[in-house]
């Protein structure tokens, strides 16, 4: 190893490359509010569900699961998408939509007749966002 401006023991970087980590952009306020909000609820739910009698607990159970889900996937999509116009990214996700787009299909294949208009507009509504994302993928690749 040799002594670099990046310091001592520090390999010099390849050729074409800068020999730093690219930094990702801190995260907003929005998302930080974002995350302690969840995680407050979860919490707070979490703490009712230990506390609270009868059927009032298994409400406050199922919202800390969701507020437990939620929070996972925010984080996950935070990850994922750094950076601002975080719904504009998930919007041209062609993969995204397309998997919303195959789960609506078969929740509307395998739901009884009173829900099946419900799974219908979803489904047209996912696969609008399909065609869209694809569009306007296509149309940004040229």
């Amino acid at each position: 190893m040799t002594r670099t401006a990046d310091g001592p023991g520090v390999p010099p970087a390849p050729p074409g490359h800068s020999g730093t980590v690219e930094s990702r952009p801190p995260w907003s306020d929005r998302r930080r509010r974002t995350l302690l909000g969840l995680g407050a609820g979860l919490v707070v739910t979490g703490l009712g569900a230990l506390t609270l009698p009868g059927e009032f607990a298994v409400t406050a159970t199922a919202l800390a699961g969701l507020c437990a889900f939620l929070l996972i996937a925010t984080t996950v999509v935070f990850l994922v998408v750094p950076g601002p116009d975080t719904v504009g990214a998930l919007t041209r996700s062609v993969p995204l939509a397309g998997a919303v787009l195959v789960v609506a299909v078969l929740l509307l294949l395998s739901t009884s007749e009173e829900l099946r208009w419900l799974w219908i507009l979803i489904a047209a509504v996912a696969a609008a966002w399909t065609a869209s994302a694809v569009w306007r993928t296509r149309r940004s690749a040229r």
